[in-house]
């Protein structure tokens, strides 16, 4: 498989992740019964999609985590900025620089 192809493959396996969880957690802030079993089942078939996704593909997934998780990072602190008005602190900037830093180790000298 392509690195352009393999790169795209995991922000969309982050996208469906960070959106799975972001829909498990309105549903679980809902305001009835309805609305959180509607918002739990979306969730529940995002995040499938989100397992299909990353595990499909015949590529070595333990090569490529260290780039899963700086997608993922960057994702979910998008999503949780965006969607629930929670910003970044400084705190987790620098947490993320050395995931940054860890995933290009990683998949640098992965083999």
């Amino acid at each position: 498989m392509q690195i352009g192809t393999s790169l795209v493959l995991l922000f969309v396996s982050a996208l469906l992740e960070t959106g799975g969880d972001a829909l498990v957690r309105v549903g679980l802030r809902a305001p009835s019964l309805g609305a959180r079993l509607a918002f739990f089942l979306a969730g529940a078939a995002v995040l499938l999609a989100y397992g299909y996704a990353v595990n499909r593909p015949p590529w070595d997934f333990g090569r490529l985590l260290g780039v899963y998780v700086v997608f993922f990072f960057i994702v979910a602190q998008a999503v949780a900025w965006l969607a629930f008005g929670q910003a970044p602190t400084r705190g987790i900037w620098l947490g993320g620089a050395f995931m940054v830093i860890g995933g290009a180790i990683v998949a640098a000298t992965a083999k």
